[in-house]
This record gives structure tokens, C-alpha cells and sequence, in this order.
């Protein structure tokens, strides 16, 4: 019997689907197993990445509660314990690990051990895998732990480059610097230093009066006036 064309249509459209079910029944045969294991090693790969994420704030946290501890006995003028900062200076995140660097300097520092506080300090200074302002300041400590033992040109030539306005450390390294403008003879330049910082309003306040009055025995002026004061 002839198939009419709407019969013909129907019969071709069953081949068709027939055909695409026989392919896509190859096709998974084939290739079903790698599919299935690639979904499976994707969930894997994602549920790892969670947990990781999880384990690292989990740490950070934890991390972060032990340096606090460390530094509120440090502050309080105790001795932080040796094995939790000695962790603490091995810590992943380079901002505890400076900070743990520098309680246990300032630790030994404390304690009268000039040598080892110097040693740690000078590592610090050295390490290139702190941030800048933290070597800069285990610079500023070194040097004034080492201060009496120095030359004056030493000293400048350390601290110079941080003894400037606009520095994270201008008046600690500032002050050091102007001292030792005052050892060589050169108030010329140790005043207008002194009077840079007692103008800063960033620079400590202890620092700044002490600047201010060192300024005033070198006749340079560093009292603000009351419109800058105001702008300010």
C-alpha cells in the first residue's frame, strides 16, 4: 500500500527520532561514564574550594584571637608565651607574622637582651617578604637600640630616607635624624627638622612637643599659626 504524504511525513519523522535515540544511545554508551565522572570530580573540586574557604577564615580567626592575647600581655608590660608567639611568627598571613616579629624584638628588648632584640630587628629590616612599614619601623628600632654605638652619619644615612613628611614613620625616624644633625654640629639642619615635625599633626604628640621645644632653642619658629591650625 502507497503512503500518502502526510503518512509518508509521519514515517520519516519516526526514522528520524529512531535514529537520534540510536545516537544518543552510542554516544552515552561511549562516553556516559566520563560524563558522569567529570560531574562527580566538578562537585569534588567545589566542595573543596568551600571547605578551604571555610578553613581559612576558621584559621584566620583563630590566628587572629591569639595575637590579640599576645599583644594585650605584651602592652600590659607581661611576657607573651614563648611557644604561642614563636607560632604565631610562622603564621601564613604576613601582617600577624610581622606583628609576632616585632613583640618578640620588643619582648627581648624589654628583658635587657639588646643583642637578640638587634638580631631581630636587623632580620626584619632584611626580609624582604614583610611589608615596607613594618621593615621600616624594625629599622627605626634597631637603630635607636644601637643609637649610643653609632656614628652620626650612620644614623642618617639609615633613617633619611624615612625622616620625611608624608612617612608612616616621620617622627620616630625624624627625631633620631635630628639628633644626629645636633652631634655633627649642624642645627641648620636639625632645626627646620624639629620644626616639620612639631607641625605634623600626624606625628605622636610626646614626639611633637619635644620638637617643638628643640625648635624654639634653634630659633626656628614651629608654633602654628591660628589660620593653619584652622585649616587643618
Amino acid at each position: 500500500m502507497a503512503l500518502t504524504p502526510q503518512n509518508s511525513e509521519a514515517f520519516m519523522r519516526e526514522v528520524d527520532e529512531a535514529v537520534r535515540q540510536d545516537q544518543l544511545l552510542t554516544f552515552w554508551q561511549r562516553f556516559g561514564r566520563w560524563i558522569v565522572a567529570s560531574v562527580v570530580i566538578g562537585l569534588a573540586v567545589f566542595a573543596g574550594w568551600l571547605y578551604w574557604q571555610h578553613y581559612t577564615k576558621t584559621q584566620s580567626q583563630a590566628v587572629s584571637e591569639q595575637m590579640d592575647k599576645v599583644i594585650a600581655t605584651a602592652v600590659g608590660g607581661g611576657t607573651p608565651d614563648a611557644k604561642e608567639l614563636d607560632t604565631l611568627t610562622q603564621a601564613s598571613q604576613p601582617g600577624f607574622r610581622a606583628s609576632a616579629l616585632l613583640v618578640k624584638a620588643g619582648t627581648a628588648a624589654r628583658k635587657g637582651d639588646s643583642k637578640a632584640a638587634i638580631a631581630a630587628y636587623k632580620a626584619m629590616a632584611d626580609d624582604g617578604s614583610l611589608d615596607q612599614p613594618y621593615r621600616d619601623l624594625a629599622l627605626i628600632r634597631q637603630t635607636t637600640l644601637e643609637y649610643e654605638s653609632l656614628a652620626p652619619q650612620q644614623v642618617v644615612d639609615r633613617l633619611k630616607p624615612l625622616a620625611v613628611e608624608g612617612a608612616p614613620w616621620f617622627g620616630s625616624a625624624g627625631e633620631l635624624v635630628a639628633i644626629a644633625y645636633m652631634k655633627m654640629r649642624k642645627p641648620d639642619l636639625a632645626g627646620p627638622l624639629f620644626a616639620a615635625m612639631a607641625k605634623d599633626k600626624n606625628v605622636p604628640q610626646s614626639i611633637r612637643s619635644r620638637a617643638r621645644q628643640m625648635a624654639g632653642l634653634l630659633g626656628v619658629d614651629a608654633v602654628e599659626t591660628p589660620d593653619a591650625a584652622g585649616q587643618e
